[in-house]
Order: C-alpha cells, then sequence, then structure tokens
C-alpha cells in the first residue's frame, strides 16, 4: 500500500470515528424530544419517562472510570469493535422493548458502551492521526458531537414523531451496524499503550482547579438539564407549539452550538475566565426568560440560539481546562469528567420531574436557573483565584 493509500484510509477511519461520535451523541439525548411519545406508549407521565434520561446518565458516571479501568490493556480496535456490538444489540433491545423496565435495561447497555468509547475514541483518532495532524483529527471528533445535536437529535425527534419511538432506535442501531463494518475494514489495530492504575486517581483528583472544575460542572449541567431535558413538553404544552415547531427549536438550539465552538476557539486563550463567565451569565438570562420567550415563535428561537450557543461554550471550556490541568493523566481526568457530566445530566433531569410533578412544567427555567446562579457565585468565591 502506497503512501497515499495509507493517509487515505487513516483519514477514512478518523472520518468513521466521528459518525461514530456522532451516533453515540445522538443517541444519549434523542430521548429528550420523544419523552412524550414513549410516555404515551407505555401509559405513564412525561415526568416519570424522563427517568430513561437520569438512569442513563448515572449509569455512564458510576461506570465511566472502572470499565475504561478494566479495558485499559485492550487493542483499541477490538475494543471498540466490541463496544459497537454491545450498543448495537441494546438498540435492538429498545426498538422491541416490551415495557418500560426492559427499555431502561437497554438504555443501560447503551450507557455501558458509551462510558467506555468516550474514553478511548478522541485519544484513537490522535494516535491514528498523521503527525502535524492530530488537531484536525480531535476537530473531526468535536464535528461529530456538534453535528449530533444539529442534526441527529431533531431527526430522530422527527423520525419518532411521524412512525413512531422505537424506529429511531431501530435506524440508529442500523447506522451503528454500518459504521461498525467499515471500522472492521479500516481500523489497524492499535495496541493500548497505557494502562491506567487505580493508585493514580487520588494523586490526579487532589489538583484544586481540577475539583473545581468538577463541582462547576456539576451544577451547571445539572442547571441546564433541569430544563432542556423537558424542553418538548414545554413548548407543545406551555408554549403551544406543534410537534414540528419543536423540531425547528431543537435544530435552532443545535446550529448555534456551532457558532458557540467558533467563538470558543477565537476567543479562549484571550480571555480565559470571560469565555466562562459571560456564557453562564447567558445561560441564566435564557433559563429565567424561557417562559416568556415561549409566547412567540421568533422570540423562543432567538433565546434557543443563544441557550445553545452559551452551554456549548461552557462545555469546551470546561473540557479544555481538564486537559489543561492534567496532561499526565488525560485518560483518567477525561473519565472522571463524562462522569460528572453525566451526574449532571441524570441530577438535572430529575429535579426537572420533579418540579413537573410538584410543581408545573412552566418552572423548570427558574429552576434551572437557580443553578447556573449558585455555580456563579462558587466561581467568584472558590475557582476565580485558582482558574
Amino acid at each position: 500500500m502506497n503512501n497515499t493509500q495509507k493517509r487515505s484510509r487513516i483519514w477514512s477511519s478518523i472520518l468513521c470515528l466521528a459518525f461514530a461520535a456522532f451516533i453515540f451523541n445522538t443517541t444519549e439525548f434523542v430521548p429528550v424530544g420523544l419523552l412524550p411519545n414513549i410516555a404515551k406508549s407505555f401509559s405513564m407521565d412525561v415526568a416519570h419517562a424522563g427517568l430513561l434520561l437520569t438512569i442513563y446518565a448515572w449509569a455512564v458516571s458510576l461506570l465511566s472510570l472502572p470499565l475504561t479501568i478494566l479495558t485499559s490493556k485492550m487493542d483499541r480496535s477490538k475494543l471498540l469493535i466490541g463496544l459497537f456490538g454491545l450498543f448495537i444489540g441494546s438498540h435492538i433491545l429498545a426498538g422491541f422493548a416490551w415495557n418500560f423496565y426492559s427499555l431502561i435495561a437497554a438504555r443501560i447497555g447503551i450507557a455501558c458502551a458509551h462510558a467506555v468509547f468516550w474514553a478511548i475514541t478522541t485519544p484513537l483518532a490522535v494516535r491514528l492521526a498523521p503527525n502535524g495532524k492530530k488537531a484536525k483529527a480531535m476537530g473531526f471528533i468535536v464535528i461529530g458531537v456538534s453535528m449530533a445535536t444539529i442534526l441527529g437529535i431533531p431527526i430522530g425527534t422527527m423520525i419518532g414523531q411521524l412512525v413512531g419511538w422505537r424506529i429511531t432506535f431501530l435506524c440508529i442501531g442500523f447506522i451503528a451496524f454500518c459504521i461498525m463494518v467499515l471500522l472492521l475494514y479500516l481500523l489497524p489495530s492499535v495496541p493500548s499503550m497505557d494502562t491506567i492504575s487505580i493508585k493514580d486517581i487520588p494523586h490526579v483528583l487532589k489538583r484544586p482547579v481540577l475539583l473545581n472544575i468538577y463541582l462547576l460542572t456539576a451544577i451547571v449541567v445539572t442547571g441546564h438539564f433541569t430544563a432542556y431535558t423537558y424542553i418538548t413538553p414545554f413548548m407543545l404544552n406551555v408554549g403551544g407549539f406543534s410537534s414540528h415547531t419543536v423540531v425547528i427549536l431543537l435544530l435552532a438550539v443545535g446550529f448555534s452550538g456551532m457558532i458557540g465552538s467558533v467563538i470558543f476557539a477565537k476567543f479562549a486563550e484571550k480571555h480565559p475566565t470571560a469565555i466562562l463567565i459571560i456564557p453562564m451569565m447567558l445561560l441564566t438570562v435564557c433559563l429565567l426568560s424561557l417562559y416568556v420567550c415561549s409566547f412567540s415563535f421568533y422570540t423562543a428561537i432567538l433565546q434557543g440560539m443563544l441557550w445553545g450557543l452559551s452551554i456549548t461554550i461552557i462545555g469546551m471550556v470546561m473540557q479544555s481546562k481538564v486537559i489543561d490541568v492534567a496532561p499526565d493523566a488525560t485518560d483518567i481526568a477525561t473519565s472522571v469528567y463524562s462522569g460528572i457530566y453525566n451526574i449532571g445530566i441524570g441530577g438535572g433531569a430529575f429535579v426537572g420531574s420533579q418540579v413537573l410533578v410538584l410543581l408545573s412544567t412552566q418552572y423548570i427555567g427558574f429552576i434551572g436557573a437557580i443553578f447556573v446562579i449558585i455555580a456563579l457565585i462558587l466561581f467568584y468565591l472558590l475557582s476565580r483565584r485558582i482558574w
């Protein structure tokens, strides 16, 4: 195989990894747009159907580090194919789930694959990339993640509304199967380079900046998902929008995430504090104004775009900061970060469900904003000096 063919095969495999990132990120959040449909099919309320996100996220948070340690010696390409096998099988189970508990079991299976996937995929793409092209390879993965929000979740929601939520899960499983076949053909053997030791974990987690990042991430993400998990029933019942309009709103949130990634790339190094504080303040305003903005389609679109932009920048700031402060233990630090982020997702879904049960759907924005305000106060009191 000549050099041109080798480079072509390498970039094709990296592109497949980007598609894998797209499909893994899509399946985590696609229930956000399908909760009313899922709840109706099992004759339950939306608040309890929201446990799908809570249990999934908490399973990822609990399993990320243990499973990453257990699989740290495995060949990366073989491990990735095994993860796809579990991922596809779990989606088939979700598509044919006979009750809500079997659907939860399927989601836990997907969460197990998810927990390890995000620990190995970006490092794998970087290892495959030619010298001098590492950043470009990482960019492919970031684009895959972003496209899940822009296209994956709205399209998955649209399919679920047209032909049923089960078809959405089966379609994701089929696309994942196609990606797995391509990876089987394209991926070379990639031996594990580093083994993670449990003894290394306390040393890494003692770093004050890292602990601050984890704390702020958990609180902000909880606030965000308190509202975002139930944005579909909110817009349907409080805003009075049609299901098709909700898809457009989800597209707006996702598209603005791409703008957020460009803003981050341009200003992160020049303004390391402002690039976090301003989006957090903007997110607070978006959550507080969620109820008022839902009175008009145009204000809802504008609010959704600002919301998507701010949460994207916050996530990118936190993730890049984790890598900056733990360059010697990136696997451990990012694995824990993924776990913390998913604690926030599950916590937000749970808090939002309690708001629906105990108060009313219209209050999810206000309650979510409280968490972001707490994070802003903590940053000012604790994090600002060591940021």
